[in-house]
């Protein structure tokens, strides 16, 4: 069996012993099975940062069609685990994910080939020639043995939250693992995020050999997992988090100073008045872009699958680009930043300043530099054992 085979078999049975009831619960929750009184209705399962707070209405204008929301987890074996159970392949038209993960998802022929003429905006968008174009690491966040699998409609370079307030200014992965901050620190449970930034500081700093943090060997796996190990049981990390919720809700009620986290939870703990940075890390960042993806539903008939089309385009679209941007502190799109200042009934002018300003930082972050994430690495099974091995620690 080859290695290929060996992991689409684990993810499979994975799939069905620990993914099943999970996406049960949510296609019910979503209400899949319900209709709309007009129109079509498009199903877009999404992590839980591309909702632009709830309002479709401009897409649902358009097209006459609505949007059918739904939940779903982001790390590597979750994806394809819901596709490969049945249920998400038969109900999502589109999948909404940090990309780089299209060597399983199409070697498993979940997801189509994009059609990039059909997308009146991708043309426009100078940021995927600048960051995601054939040749340049960016490029496998969408893309995959030439050909074009994803829509980037976030563009990211993440870090850690701190609250300044406990901790003083941080500028360091390091924070992660001093013992000032023992048992007030949290990870996320994914071995893409948490073990790669840990890789980085490793290396940058000087305490292990590692050649690639975004996709060591064996060796340099088990290295950085041993580190991980020998602080959790030395109590460092008060829990390994798991849904954007509970990460949220950690920072405001200070139950951790120190997270490995996504930056969009800063801005949601920010709004509810708790003074919450996001780290500017010596070591650079974990660079990376999501991805909306085109399920092969077997079940989607010719104008559907145009329909699906119509919502991947409105995603790169100007006025979808300003809301994310604004919401989640993404980069999203170029037009997102003029559209904002020249529609004052839809963004007020501090809107459009914000949303300008953050587009602007997240590009000073790529300037920087750091690591690009890689969500399918050449030893993903490693990955995979010795995650397990660290939660079981």
């Amino acid at each position: 069996m080859s290695m290929g085979e060996h992991i689409n078999f684990k993810m499979q049975r994975r799939a069905i012993l620990s993914s099943s009831c999970g996406l049960a619960l949510a296609l019910m929750a979503g209400g899949v099975g319900q209709a709309f009184a007009s129109g079509r209705k498009v199903t877009l399962a999404d992590i839980g940062v591309g909702d632009p707070g709830g309002d479709w209405s401009k897409y649902e204008k358009k097209t006459g069609n609505k949007v059918n929301l739904l939940s779903m987890g982001n790390a590597p074996s979750a994806v394809t685990n819901q596709l490969l159970a049945g249920g998400g392949l038969t109900s999502f038209d589109i999948i909404n994910i940090v990309g780089g993960m299209q060597k399983p998802l199409v070697d498993n022929d979940l997801i189509h080939k994009l059609d990039t003429n059909k997308l009146t905006n991708w043309s426009s968008n100078t940021f995927i020639q600048k960051y995601l174009s054939k040749g340049t690491p960016g490029f496998d966040f969408i893309g995959y043995d030439g050909n074009v699998y994803g829509v980037p409609t976030i563009l990211q370079g993440d870090s850690f939250a701190y609250l300044p307030d406990e901790t003083g200014e941080l500028d360091s992965y390091g924070a992660l693992f001093d013992p000032k901050f023992k048992g007030y620190v949290s990870l996320e449970d994914n071995y893409t995020t948490a073990g790669q930034k840990t890789a980085l500081y490793l290396k940058k700093s000087g305490l292990a050999k590692i050649s690639n943090p975004a996709d060591m060997t064996p060796d340099e796996i088990k290295t950085v997992m041993d580190f991980l190990i020998e602080h959790k049981k030395k109590g460092q990390f008060r829990v390994i988090w798991s849904s954007f919720e509970q990460a949220v809700s950690l920072l405001t009620k200070k139950e951790v100073y120190v997270m490995d986290c996504w930056e969009p939870m800063v801005f949601v703990a920010n709004s509810q008045g708790h003074n919450t940075k996001y780290a500017s890390p010596k070591e650079g960042y974990l660079l990376w872009a999501m991805a909306a993806y085109i399920v092969k539903n077997p079940k989607r008939s010719k104008a559907e699958l145009e329909d699906t089309y119509q919502l991947l385009d409105f995603m790169l679209g100007p006025w979808y680009g300003a809301k994310i941007s604004l919401l989640r502190g993404y980069m999203t799109n170029p037009g997102a930043i003029n559209y904002a200042k020249t529609n004052s009934s839809e963004f007020t002018s501090e809107e459009a300043q914000k949303v300008e300003s953050i587009i602007s930082g997240v590009a000073d972050k790529f300037a920087f530099g750091g690591t690009w994430q890689n969500r399918w690495p050449k030893y993903v099974d490693v990955y995979e054992e010795e995650w397990q091995r660290f939660k079981s620690a």
